[in-house]
């Protein structure tokens, strides 16, 4: 199965066809000595921000993998851009939820402290939650084979959620419109996805009164670890992505 590996640095004037270009570092590391990456294989090196470069190995050594570029892609942000604002949930449940987004395409990430979060990022925690979702986010979006790496926000309050640009559809599973039939324009989506213990009354009122919509899935209830993924599917049918 082909595999893309990420270079921040990789300039696309730089990756013309029969040109040179590589990962060193730790990305170089893992690739031959965990994911066994041989001499002829072929493989991807990306920016995260679009540009993809194809080609078979050159060189495959801890310190360096390079690839001889036959094939070069550079993919524009989808419009319009689809962001996941997802609740703080105990145990791995948010976790799975940002890994799933980012294979399912999403944008961007908003990590959110809603009333009902059992789990917390305070003090040290925070920078910590942060580096954590953006390891995921990098290495979901490798596995996918995606050209563009999603952005991890910083932590939100539910205020701050409320006054994002675009629109936000805000999940619920007891509202009365469908996220399949509501209709969608050509500005930001961001879809609201609460705890375990699900969204507040306060909460469902201070987004409404800036224009969230409430909408819901199918009837059942899903985990916070799943919804948002779920209502991803949903839009990129719609958006004629998939």
């Amino acid at each position: 199965m082909a595999s893309l590996y990420l270079n921040p640095e990789l300039e696309p004037a730089d990756a013309e066809l029969g040109a040179r270009v590589s990962v060193t570092g730790d990305e170089a590391r893992h690739a031959v000595q965990v994911a066994r990456v041989r001499l002829g294989e072929r493989i991807a090196i990306g920016d995260g921000s679009g540009f993809v470069a194809w080609g078979a190995v050159v060189t495959a050594e801890p310190g360096e993998l390079a690839i001889e570029v036959d094939e070069v892609r550079h993919d524009p942000e989808p419009e319009p851009p689809l962001w996941l604002a997802q609740a703080l949930a105990k145990g791995d449940r948010d976790e799975l939820a940002v890994q799933a987004a980012t294979e399912l395409g999403v944008s961007g990430i908003i990590p959110w402290v809603a009333e009902r979060s059992v789990s917390r990022w305070e003090g040290a925690k925070v920078a910590k939650g942060q580096d954590r979702w953006r390891t995921i986010v990098r290495e979901a979006s490798k596995q996918a084979i995606r050209s563009r790496v999603p952005e991890v926000a910083g932590l939100a309050t539910s205020g701050e959620l409320a006054l994002l640009p675009g629109v936000l559809f805000v999940l619920d599973p007891l509202a009365t419109v469908r996220l399949s039939e509501v209709p969608l324009g050509e500005e930001r989506i961001t879809l609201v996805v609460g705890p375990e213990g699900g969204i507040s009354p306060r909460e469902f009122a201070a987004f409404e009164a800036e224009g969230g919509v409430r909408v819901r899935l199918g009837p059942e209830v899903l985990r916070t670890s799943t919804a948002g993924p779920a209502a991803l599917a949903v839009l990129n049918a719609r958006l004629g992505r998939w």
